[in-house]
C-alpha cells in the first residue's frame, strides 16, 4: 500500500498503516485492560479517522503537528464539542502509550479543549411525574430507576439479577463511571415491578436453556474462570430483549441487555 510519507516519496509497507490490523491491536489492549465496550468503540473510531486523515501513514511517523491539525479540524470544520475533542485526544494518547509503547515529549504539550461551565438542568418533581406518566412497561421501570436510584442509562440497562437486593433495598452498580462499583438505594415502590421484570427475564432464560443457549457475556474473563457461569441465572441481565443476538465479543448467540440506541 503506497502512501506519501513526510515528503520522502512513497512509504514502505512497514510505514503504511493498515487500519484494520492497527485497530485489532487497539481492541486487544483495551480488552486486556478491561475497558468498557463503549470506550472501545469510541477509541477505535477516532484512531481510524486519524489514520485515514493522514493518508494511512503509520502513527509512529506522525507527531504533534498532525495530532493538533486533526483536533483543530474536528473543532473548526466539524464543530465537535470540547468533550469530544478531549475524547479523541485520549484515544490517540492511548494508541501511542498503550498500543505502540511510545512515550513522546510532545504528548504532554497538547492542551485539552476547555469545557463550557453551565448550570445543570434539573427537573422538578412535577415534571418528573409528568414524564413518567407518559411511559409504561419496561420503559417506565427504567426511567423510574434512573430517577429513584440515581442511575445512568447504561448502568440501569446493564443490571444483572445478582445486583438487586430487595431485603436491603439496595442495588449494586458494576463498573459505573470511571470503572467503579457502587451501591445505591432501591426504592420500595419499584420492588414489585422489578420482580415482574425478573419473572419475564427468567421465563426467557429458561426457554433459552432448554434449547442449549442461555449464555451471557461476563466481564474480566469470569466465563473462563468459572465453568458454566455464563448460563447461571444470577448473571443474567434484568432488562433482556425479546430477541436473541450475536455477542460481538464472543460470537455466541444469546441475550445481553436492552440497547440504549433509538429504534
Amino acid at each position: 500500500m503506497g502512501v506519501s510519507h513526510h515528503g520522502h516519496g512513497r512509504a514502505s509497507g512497514a510505514d503504511a498503516a493498515s487500519p484494520a490490523r492497527l485497530l485489532d491491536q487497539v481492541r486487544e489492549r483495551l480488552r486486556r485492560l478491561g475497558m468498557a465496550r463503549r470506550t472501545e468503540q469510541a477509541y477505535c473510531g477516532w484512531i481510524r479517522r486519524f489514520v485515514l486523515a493522514n493518508g494511512r501513514r503509520h502513527p509512529r511517523t506522525l507527531g504533534a503537528p498532525e495530532v493538533e491539525a486533526f483536533l483543530t479540524q474536528l473543532a473548526v470544520r466539524d464543530g465537535v464539542s470540547a468533550s469530544t475533542q478531549n475524547q479523541t485526544l485520549a484515544a490517540l494518547l492511548f494508541l501511542y502509550r498503550e498500543v505502540l509503547a511510545v512515550e513522546l515529549p510532545w504528548m504532554q504539550n497538547i492542551r485539552r479543549a476547555k469545557r463550557s461551565e453551565r448550570v445543570p438542568t434539573v427537573l422538578s418533581w412535577d415534571e418528573v411525574r409528568r414524564v413518567l406518566s407518559e411511559l409504561d412497561g419496561v420503559y417506565w421501570l427504567l426511567a423510574s430507576l434512573l430517577y429513584g436510584s440515581g442511575l445512568r442509562l447504561l448502568e440501569a440497562l446493564r443490571l444483572r439479577v445478582q445486583d438487586l437486593d430487595f431485603s436491603r433495598c439496595e442495588l449494586t452498580v458494576r463498573q459505573g463511571k470511571g470503572g467503579k462499583d457502587r451501591r445505591t438505594m432501591l426504592p420500595a415502590v419499584l420492588h414489585e415491578p422489578l420482580r415482574r421484570q425478573l419473572a419475564e427475564a427468567r421465563r426467557l432464560h429458561d426457554k433459552d436453556i432448554r434449547i442449549g443457549l442461555g449464555e451471557v457475556w461476563l466481564p474480566d474473563a469470569l466465563g473462563r474462570k468459572f465453568a458454566g457461569a455464563r448460563r447461571k441465572w444470577v448473571w443474567q441481565s434484568v432488562f433482556v430483549p425479546g430477541n436473541r443476538s450475536i455477542d460481538p465479543r464472543s460470537g455466541r448467540e444469546g441475550r445481553q441487555h436492552l440497547s440504549a440506541r433509538k429504534r
